[in-house]
């Protein structure tokens, strides 16, 4: 992966200016199917991407898709690039490749190229978060692991991926969320949308009661917003009374004073004090004896 920063701009343009066709000179002339530069190529010599990020493929699409190419061929070629005379990595078409195997080709179209470590990282991602059977969390780890292995910033990988900063920040945020509701985007349970508006609440334990809702309830998303809303109401409404509940330094301070005047006269002693500054100090007496014992105590 030593490809420089400086020259990852143009990586995110499509395949074709991510990587050059090899040279018509350097393969073997009967391997070369039109000026195009497509190749037959073994199937058997060519080995999976080590750097793909899909783990799980539909096995009934594989088959139906498998199906599809016994009768009409393969119509997109898969890309590759040569290890060696016999050795090929797959760089884009895992699809295809898999069901090419299903359906018993000896041999498929591919496009060969040149492409190192990271270029081989780069594309097998874009071509993944490029799908649209997808599911939100396998975009946000596609997204994660661009930025954490190709050392992007979120604005560069929204260049690439043709997205913007937020969406990609979007999509990211998702893998913050519980476990539960991460399953349920994977599964396409619930919608990105949902959990796009889960991701405002911050409370775990409110996302998950709003899940609940979510799958008890049908919610849409829509509606899901408008509880959100409602919540962060109700939090900024707590937030208030408890501001105007709590004691002030400074009515800290004067209820320290109080106590200690209190054991000092043995009498309910009590401090006021205005924002200006002002205030006063009074000191309740139940009858003349217990009056002289407090001027007593003020010697008075």
């Amino acid at each position: 992966m030593a490809t420089p920063k400086k020259n990852r701009k143009g990586l995110g343009r499509g395949l074709d200016s991510i990587l050059p066709t090899n040279p018509p000179a350097k393969e073997p002339a009967k391997k070369a199917s039109s000026p195009l530069g497509v190749s037959e190529i073994p199937i058997d010599q060519i080995e999976t991407n080590p750097f793909q990020p899909r783990s799980k493929f539909d096995e009934d699409a594989l088959k139906e898709l498998s199906e599809s190419i016994k009768v009409h061929g393969i119509i997109q070629p898969i890309t590759v690039r040569k290890l060696s005379n016999k050795e090929y990595q797959l760089i884009a078409g895992e699809r295809r490749l898999r069901a090419s195997k299903l359906a018993k080709l000896k041999t498929v179209p591919a496009y060969i190229r040149e492409a190192n470590d990271e270029q081989m990282l780069e594309m097998a991602l874009i071509e993944n978060i490029q799908r649209e059977d997808l599911n939100p969390i396998e975009i946000a780890l596609s997204y994660q692991r661009m930025i954490t292995e190709l050392d992007l910033k979120q604005s560069e990988l929204g260049e690439k991926v043709g997205k913007k900063r937020s969406s990609v920040t979007n999509y990211l945020r998702l893998l913050k969320l519980p476990e539960e509701i991460m399953l349920a985007l994977k599964t396409k349970t619930i919608s990105f949308g949902h959990g796009r508006t889960l991701i405002g609440v911050e409370d775990a334990r409110q996302q998950l009661s709003l899940f609940d809702a979510i799958m008890e309830e049908s919610l849409s998303v829509r509606q899901v917003e408008a509880r959100v809303q409602a919540l962060k109401e109700q939090g900024k409404e707590k937030t208030k009374a408890e501001k105007q509940a709590a004691p002030s330094s400074a009515r800290i301070h004067l209820d320290e004073v109080e106590k200690n005047m209190e054991e000092k006269f043995g009498n309910r002693v009590v401090l006021a004090q205005k924002k200006d500054g002002r205030g006063e100090i009074r000191i309740p007496f139940s009858n003349t004896e217990d009056l002289n014992r407090i001027l007593e105590i003020l010697d008075l």
